[in-house]
């Protein structure tokens, strides 16, 4: 391996970096609005692409092969494929009212006084069965913002609770596209990773609503509207079939068609919308879509001028120097890789994808199971997701609540609680 030629072919992925977080910043301090979202990722990876195919020095023939070779990659295939039945589930379901059923059904067990506990748990569960956290702040934060009115409680503890919550299904869900990345990259079942997952995820919710119960004050009665049981039918079921082991392709097509059903019997949809639905599914998707190929076309033209290995050798020399015990400092060079990748592009799936065969590399020279090593990868990436005041999840409860993102995210308190708990998970494992 020429070590020059590795490590500039590093440099196309530092540009898309460069580009997605420096116009970000710069817009921001100009005061436009939602600075991070004006240059897509999407669209500031074009010019990444662009210096690859130059530093690859082959004929421009030859580039595009290895572009459209690491765009059509089977796993990046396979994933863009679970995106748009994703999307597709969530467009359907909040038109047909499951959303709005399965956040008034949440309403009905929050008790007086205890809202911060309640709508984390609420989030968490809705945020559980979407596999969103943006999906599931878009649906919440509305009623989120009547609680803080209402109760009187301040209302950057009400969206930091909101924050976390959604942040516990994003890491967890198995139909959430951080857990779709993360098994396809590893190898892995999602029922695998989600039993890895959870042993982390779970302490790291309980501790939450510990903590807010201790800040919780007596407050007004939370009022919701009646519940249509019913309509959490699809959700219920999507979560019951996934992590009972079916595929994740019939999982998402059953969910899709259970949630137009109990639309049709509950609330009078009209079977004959179905195709628009799924079509602006699909288009909610679209970004994230064609991010993930071109970041598969980025990563192979770093795999093949040997980027990735040097990096991955950077990384485990480093560990290996870190720790001669076991393969701890190298489960934390997994979540490093993910952590920071995440804090610089401020989207969770992307840096899972981008790191996800240098981990895999890892925990297999290292013995770290798929299931852990995709565990891991998500839990720090979502982590990182919950630190950043720039990423989408920040900026949009910022702009429903009035409050600034750096509020949003310093009231995450299980963004936190996770990343800690997951250094514990790691620590206290039985050596091998």
């Amino acid at each position: 391996m020429n070590t020059r030629t590795a490590k500039l072919s590093l440099l196309p992925f530092l540009m898309f970096i460069g580009l997605f977080l420096g116009s970000g910043v710069i817009l921001q301090i100009q005061g436009i609005d939602h600075p991070f979202q004006q240059l897509p990722g999407h669209v500031a990876i074009i010019p990444a692409l662009i210096l690859a195919i130059i530093l690859h020095r082959k004929s421009l023939k030859e580039s595009i092969a290895v572009l459209v070779k690491g765009a059509g990659n089977d796993n990046i295939i396979t994933m863009c494929m679970i995106f748009l039945l994703a999307g597709a589930f969530s467009s359907v379901a909040e038109a047909t009212g499951g959303v709005e059923a399965v956040v008034n059904a949440g309403l009905q067990i929050i008790p007086a006084g205890y809202v911060l506990p309640g709508l984390f748990i609420i989030a968490a569960l809705i945020s559980l069965s979407m596999g969103t956290s943006v999906g599931t702040i878009g649906a919440l934060a509305p009623v989120a913002v009547g609680f803080a009115n209402q109760t009187g409680t301040d209302p950057t503890f009400i969206a930091g609770a909101l924050f976390g919550g959604a942040m516990f299904g994003d890491n967890l869900s198995i139909i959430s596209d951080t857990t779709i990345a993360a098994t396809r990259t590893q190898g892995v079942e999602m029922r695998d990773k989600f039993r890895e997952n959870i042993k982390v995820a779970l302490p790291a919710a309980i501790v939450t609503v510990i903590v807010f119960l201790l800040i919780s004050t007596d407050a007004a009665t939370v009022d919701s509207e009646q519940v249509q049981w019913l309509a959490t039918v699809p959700y219920l079921a999507i979560l019951v079939l996934a992590v009972s082991g079916m595929n994740v392709f019939l999982v998402l097509i059953l969910g899709i068609v259970l949630a137009a059903l109990q639309g049709v019997i509950m609330t009078g949809y009209e079977f004959s919308s179905l195709g628009v639905d799924i079509s602006n599914g699909f288009a909610s998707m679209f970004g994230i879509f064609i991010l993930a190929m071109f970041v598969g076309s980025l990563a192979e033209f770093i795999k093949q001028q040997g980027g990735l290995q040097w990096i991955a050798g950077k990384i485990n020399r480093m560990a290996e120097k870190a720790s001669r015990n076991g393969n701890r400092a190298q489960q934390l060079s997994i979540g490093a890789l993910a952590f920071i990748t995440d804090i610089c592009i401020a989207n969770n799936v992307v840096a899972i994808v981008v790191t996800g065969e240098i981990s895999r590399s890892i925990a297999l020279k290292h013995n770290i199971s798929p299931k852990r090593s995709a565990s891991l990868l998500d839990i720090f990436a979502c982590s990182a997701q919950s630190f950043i005041p720039y990423g989408n999840q920040a900026l949009l409860l910022s702009a429903t609540f009035v409050i600034s993102p750096w509020e949003a995210v310093s009231h995450n308190y299980y963004g936190l609680i996770l990343f800690l708990c997951a250094f514990i998970f790691i620590g206290f494992q039985k050596r091998k």
